[in-house]
């Protein structure tokens, strides 16, 4: 049969060879002949495994779901318990700025009265911000954060500083209130009929009165300094939302920090007022009329004196003689310097020693002044209480507040720009009245009679005497709202160092010292800077003469200083062969004491670095002609290194005017005109 010839496989052979396929497919071969391996078994241990897993996330789950938890919560506590008192912060703020814009408005509408109304409302709106601020008062404990709330507060306790020095100063010039030019002030001094004189002897009277206010004064102003200088500007964004933040800070530092050394210093000098106005007895004072359009170290050429008596506050007519005429009295017998000698000539090729009308060389002005004190007395001149200089700048800034002055015999004289000078016409009058170029020619068959003589030869200042009369009578005839402007006419000749004292009672000298106005040259901690230029036969070429210095100062690694000194000098006028001419300018530059000059270009003529008035100085000889351009470059390195803070002193030479200036220390920048002695910080 068919079937019978196919053959037949055993049905347990093929099961086996069946199980045995499964085997290889579905066990590893590890366990193939593990005759221990129960399924069973394993299986259970499996679903152990897994549920331990199941419990060990849940677990964990519930351990992270607390840590989140938690984390929420404290974000939330921390942001109410910055929310809740910022906003009541924020509102207090706001009502505090709007109380200082009244107080602002009160002060601008000069009314004593009100400004005393709204300073108490400002105080108490002060008071209820700084209760609010002391809920953040925690912040001070968290880092970064700290830095910020503790410069709040500084600014917060420097405003109650400032509000309490307000009413000090309002308690202290209320008495005078009219003669600043408030309104609402004490009956004392307020009838509208009192003349100028009468307010001035009242306030020169009642000075005493004064001092014990200043002391408490002083105190507010320095706290107040104190508390802002803590704050650092570096800290804050340049600007932010179009206010440049950063700067504003600086300034307001900057502002407090003068106003804080202006009450400081000036508190010995209102202490000394009674002696310098006579008022416990008479003085006498050599004025000195330094003529800054001829620069010289202490202000200007010394081209005239008077003699003048103080007493009670009212100063004698002043009368007034050329500087040749008391030089003529006086025997040369002091070696002049060799700058004077070399350049300026004239009169010194035949005879080296000094006249007493070049005695200013020195750019301390005690020093010259010691020299030309000493000098004149040989010249007739004794019993002075000391020395006064003026110069042409305080004739313009008073000029300029009363306006067009008569001088009877000579003309009206004001501050008005004339075209034959592009200068004020009271320079150029002074100027013309002073020229006296040309020879005298005398009448041969008489030696009394003159046939020639240029214009005022006998005495080419008899000029300054009766138009300083005639300035000071029409200032004591002002109506009472021009005295506020008359005196920050002479507080910024004082400020602006073009009215210099020397004086020979050792606490007023000392006073006179501490308020800047003594034309010393100044010790300091720091990096120093002091520019000082000579006219050596220039004619009055700086009436145009400009000046710009740029200060490159590089700090290395190790806190090391280098400094690029960069004094540019430009003349824009063209030379007319009177005024303005070839100007033979010898500069000193004084820096801090063991400064090692690397490089000095620019000069013609260069003196090896010396030392003066504890200052190493850099000095050098150059030209500068009308229309023209001259570049002075020192580099040096200071003497000493820098770790946080880089400090600079700039002093300025007396006489001078505004010039610009312009730091630069890595991305820091100060640009801006020195017009008082200017002290800078930079954090490094």
């Amino acid at each position: 049969m068919p079937g019978e010839e196919i053959p037949q496989i055993k049905p347990g052979l093929a099961q086996k060879e069946k199980d045995k396929v499964e085997e290889s497919i579905l066990i590893p071969k590890l366990l193939n002949n593990s005759s221990e391996i129960n399924p069973i078994e394993v299986t259970e241990k499996a679903k152990s495994n897994v549920n331990k897993l199941s419990l060990l996330k849940k677990l964990v789950g519930k351990k992270y779901s607390k840590i989140v938890v938690a984390i929420f919560l404290l974000l939330i506590i921390f942001t109410l318990s910055i929310l809740i008192p910022g906003l009541t912060i924020y509102k207090k703020t706001k009502a505090l700025y709007a109380g200082a814009l009244t107080l602002k408005a009160a002060i601008d509408s000069q009314n004593l009265s009100e400004i005393k109304s709204k300073l108490d409302e400002t105080k108490k709106q002060l008071n209820e911000v700084q209760k609010s601020y002391k809920f953040l008062a925690w912040i001070k404990l968290i880092p970064v954060l700290s830095s910020y709330w503790k410069d709040g507060n500084h600014v917060l306790v420097a405003a109650s500083h400032g509000f309490e020095a307000a009413e000090i100063l309002i308690a202290t010039i209320e008495p005078y209130a009219d003669i600043i030019g408030l309104i609402g002030g004490q009956a004392g001094a307020s009838d509208g009929a009192k003349t100028a004189q009468e307010r001035i002897d009242f306030l020169v009277k009642t000075i005493p009165d004064i001092a014990p206010n200043v002391d408490s004064l002083a105190e507010k102003a320095n706290a107040l300094n104190s508390e802002l200088s803590m704050i650092n500007p570096n800290r804050y964004p340049i600007i932010i939302k179009g206010f440049t933040l950063r700067e504003n800070i600086r300034k307001a530092q900057d502002l407090v920090s003068q106003g804080s050394k202006l009450v400081t210093d000036g508190k010995p000098l209102i202490e000394v007022a009674p002696y310098l106005l006579g008022i416990d007895g008479e003085r006498t004072y050599l004025v000195i009329f330094q003529n800054d359009k001829e620069l010289r170290p202490t202000g200007g050429f010394l081209t005239a004196y008077s003699v003048m008596s103080v007493e009670d506050g009212k100063f004698e007519p002043v009368s007034s003689n050329d500087i040749y005429n008391l030089d003529a009295l006086y025997s040369p017998e002091i070696p002049a310097p060799e700058p004077i000698v070399n350049y300026l000539k004239g009169p010194y090729v035949l005879n080296k020693n000094l006249r007493l009308r070049d005695m200013n060389f020195s750019p301390d002005f005690v020093e010259s002044m010691e020299l030309f004190t000493d000098a004149v007395k040989e010249a007739g001149i004794e019993g002075i209480d000391g020395v006064i200089a003026v110069d042409t700048q305080l004739l313009v800034y008073l000029l300029d507040v009363l306006g067009p002055v008569g001088v009877p015999g000579f003309g009206n004289y004001s501050t008005q720009i004339t075209l034959e000078c592009n200068c004020p016409q009271v320079i150029y009058e002074l100027e013309s009245f002073a020229d006296t170029e040309g020879p005298i020619v005398w009448d041969p068959l008489d030696p009394t009679r003159i046939i020639y003589a240029p214009p005022n030869y006998d005495n080419r200042k008899k000029i300054i005497g009766p138009l300083m009369n005639s300035i000071l009578a029409n200032a004591m005839g002002q109506p009472k709202d021009k005295l506020p402007d008359l005196f920050e006419a002479a507080f910024k000749s004082l400020t602006e160092k073009h009215v210099l004292f020397y004086l020979f009672d050792d606490k007023a000298q000392s006073a006179v010292e501490s308020f800047g106005i003594a034309g010393k040259i100044n010790e300091y901690e720091g990096d120093y800077l002091h520019i000082n230029d000579a006219n050596l036969g220039g004619r009055k070429s700086n009436i145009y003469v400009t000046q710009e210095v740029n200060q490159q100062v590089e700090v290395d690694r190790d806190g090391s200083l280098v400094k690029t000194l960069t004094i540019t000098y430009k003349n824009p006028e063209k030379h007319d062969g009177w005024l303005n001419s070839v100007l033979p300018n010898w500069v000193r530059i004084y820096v801090p004491k063991g400064s090692e000059l690397l490089a000095l270009e620019g000069v013609e003529d260069k003196k090896e670095p010396y030392e003066e008035f504890g200052k190493s100085v850099f000095a050098g000889f150059f030209e500068l002609r009308p229309e023209g351009v001259a570049k002075v470059t020192v580099k040096y390195k200071l003497p000493f290194k820098v770790d946080s803070e880089y400090k600079l002193f700039l002093q300025k030479q007396p006489g001078t005017g505004a010039q610009l200036y312009i730091i630069n220390l890595g991305k820091q920048e100060e640009e801006f005109y020195l017009r008082t002695d200017k002290e800078f910080k930079f954090r490094i």
